[in-house]
């Protein structure tokens, strides 16, 4: 029993030690294409990276690459290892580059998403702003409704925009808040008459986002400030802010949206507020990123100037 445990910890002790061998020869052969492109890169011969290619592909016991006397293709598993290879060689260039402190100034490609309903009249600004101070970091900017991973999609950071952030490992730093008003059109309310407490949504059309952990349950404060909750029979369930507000704005139902998303439609008067006395919680809007002691100077950047900027470009 003893000797198996000592044989067992001395493989687990070499495995750790070979854990990043051939790592940066395999993830320069697939940025570069090719076995001669990749020696070039690197100053080695192509027989060295065909030599550290297949140790790798032996010590991981998988095959990663397939070749053929023109071209080569990562395999499935290839592929999903290559993935995480890059993040590695990424951190560990990052890691280096922190190392001179004339490399701190932002560079480089920089990730990140956004809800579609703050993007272009809160978001826009601070990245023309960033864009302009920053010229060396390449923004790459998704724009869409729903919740991303932020390690697995492989952003730097995302905002969000909730009245509820859920527990994570992940470092969730607060720029904003805003209200959240539930509201239908005047057409709607003339037609079917407008609720008076939360409880009465039983007995209406309800447009309902998606996204939400719990669409169809919606929350309120009552006049002692203790939440409660109401379940409602949704109309139409949709992941868009800007569909869902349309629809409510054509009479179809009732919807509770961030002001944000329809602050032109309030200041025009398109849309009657219900239940003033029961108001929702506001809705914070959070930079999320990894948990990472060391942030690339391009996110502390980013990061930095959406704190110094959310006082001007505040939400209503």
């Amino acid at each position: 029993m003893t000797s198996n445990s000592a044989t067992n910890s001395s493989l687990s002790s070499t495995a750790n030690t070979k854990l990043f061998d051939g790592v940066v020869v395999f993830t320069q052969l697939i940025n570069s294409g090719s076995f001669t492109a990749a020696a070039e890169a690197t100053g080695h011969s192509t027989s060295y990276i065909s030599k550290e290619i297949n140790k790798l592909e032996a010590r991981l016991g998988v095959r990663l690459i397939n070749r053929t006397t023109r071209s080569l293709g990562l395999t499935p598993e290839g592929k999903l290892y290559y993935e995480q290879c890059v993040q590695l060689v990424q951190d560990g260039e990052q890691a280096l580059g922190l190392m001179h402190q004339h490399d701190m100034v932002p560079r480089g490609t920089l990730r990140i998403s956004c809800p579609v309903a703050l993007s272009n009249d809160y978001l826009q600004p601070i990245l023309s702003r960033f864009m302009a101070k920053y010229p060396q970091v390449e923004l790459l900017l998704d724009l869409n409704d729903r919740k991303v991973d932020v390690i697995q999609d492989g952003f730097d950071a995302v905002i969000r925009a909730t009245h509820q952030l859920e527990e994570s490992s992940l470092i969730c730093r607060k720029i904003m808040s805003g209200k959240a008003y539930t509201v239908a059109s005047h057409d709607y309310v003339q037609q079917r008459g407008e609720p008076q407490h939360p409880d009465e949504l039983k007995h209406h059309r309800c447009l309902c986002y998606s996204n939400l952990k719990q669409p169809t349950r919606w929350q309120y404060l009552d006049k002692e400030g203790q939440t409660f909750s109401v379940d409602v029979n949704p109309s139409m369930m949709c992941n868009n802010s800007d569909m869902e507000l349309a629809m409510a704005l054509d009479g179809h139902g009732i919807c509770r949206l961030p002001a944000f998303t329809m602050q032109s439609a309030l200041d025009e008067g398109k849309l009657a507020i219900l239940f003033p006395d029961y108001p929702q919680a506001d809705v914070d809007v959070y930079v999320v990123y990894p948990s990472r002691k060391h942030l690339s100077p391009k996110v502390r950047a980013f990061i930095d100037m959406l704190v110094d900027c959310s006082s001007v470009h505040s939400l209503p």
